[in-house]
């Protein structure tokens, strides 16, 4: 497809995914259509799919709810996976973490039998499954602005990112990169500065660079399942968390957090993965049509993200929540510098390349 039509698609689906408030829906259309009007030709340089396509159905895994700024990016790639075959694939998305958490949705797509064929995965979360370049991504305070981690996005090293958990022989393979916003943290007390994390048990998931990170900063990690983060903030098990605002709100976590501080630790990178058995089990143009697909859902997520979250952040300070601004981030980078360099030993030059991408 020409990048004319792929923008010319993205704009509707933009609007549409706005004013949906969950997903992504397509507009109506009349259950005839007149004779006399002619069946639509494929633009120049598309192709129709093959008559003798065998129809697959892949189940895709997504921890949070579809109205998130990844859960739209989720049924952008389905949409057009749809269309571009003409029906023959389907993506059977499973949402709002049915299927387990990011590490147990890694855990049974590693373990084969094809229960889980694909899913929308923080990029930290592939460090521990082949994917130790991607832990780069997530190292504190990296990318200081969406325009940084985009240049990264379309890089020449970008890709090399993506297939390492495939060399590595870890059986799944990055098909597309994608953001859900700065992470920040939010907390059952308020939280108005640094110092005040002292102390306080903050939930992580099992990450090395996340665990390091809230030590730094003088708090305690607390490894807790993301489908238990609720009743853990709830009941004290947890002080806080952290999370994307755009995810703090879908998963309603304001309810019992209703603090946040805006620190944007990191930025939240995101890969679309999908086992190697799914992969090998495709035929070549069904292939291209999953690549083609996540390349208009990657710039579909790089044109919605920033004003869906900053939507997202005003209905939160209208709805009351303690939003505190960070003016000084240089307290904060202090406190987590031996991390960054411990979690970047070894690829030292690598994520210099990164930093150097800096708008």
């Amino acid at each position: 497809m020409n990048k004319k039509k792929i923008l010319a698609t993205l704009s509707s689906l933009v609007l549409v995914a706005f004013f949906a408030g969950c997903g992504l829906t397509s507009p109506e259309t009349p259950d005839e259509t007149p004779a006399e009007t002619p069946a639509e030709e494929p633009a120049e340089g598309e192709e129709e799919p093959s008559d003798d396509m065998p129809e697959v159905t892949l189940v895709y895994a997504e921890v949070n709810p579809l109205d998130t700024i990844v859960g739209q990016t989720d049924t952008a790639f389905k949409e057009k996976v749809e269309e571009l075959s003409n029906g023959k694939i389907t993506i059977e998305i499973q949402a709002s973490g049915v299927l387990g958490s990011e590490n147990d949705v890694l855990d049974t797509m590693l373990g084969g039998g094809g229960t889980i064929d694909m899913s929308r995965i923080s990029a930290f979360a592939l460090t521990s499954y082949g994917g130790e370049k991607s832990k780069l991504l997530s190292i504190p305070y990296t990318f200081v602005n969406r325009e940084h981690f985009w240049n990264f996005a379309t890089s020449d090293l970008a890709p090399d990112f993506l297939l390492e958990p495939f060399e590595n022989g870890t059986g799944v393979r990055g098909l597309f990169y994608g953001e859900e916003g700065f992470r920040h943290f939010f907390t059952v007390d308020p939280v108005n500065s640094i110092e005040d994390l002292a102390g306080m048990k903050l939930r992580v998931s099992n990450d090395p660079v996340m665990n390091g990170m809230v030590n730094g900063l003088g708090a305690s990690p607390t490894v807790v399942s993301f489908g238990e983060l609720y009743s853990a903030l709830q009941t004290g098990v947890v002080d806080g968390a952290e999370q994307p605002i755009a995810n703090y709100k879908s998963n309603a976590f304001q309810e019992v957090a209703p603090n946040m501080i805006l620190d944007g630790h990191t930025l939240g990178a995101i890969q679309v993965i999908i086992t190697n058995e799914a992969w090998d089990s495709l035929t070549p143009e069904q292939q291209d049509i999953l690549m083609e697909a996540g390349e208009y859902a990657s710039e579909f997520n790089r044109q919605i993200s920033e004003e869906a979250e900053n939507e997202v952040l005003q209905s939160l300070k209208d709805e009351g929540i303690n939003i505190v601004e960070v003016t000084d981030p240089a307290p904060w980078q202090a406190a987590v510098k031996d991390v960054v360099e411990a979690e970047t030993e070894g690829f030292e030059e690598l994520y210099q390349q990164i930093l150097d991408m800096q708008p």
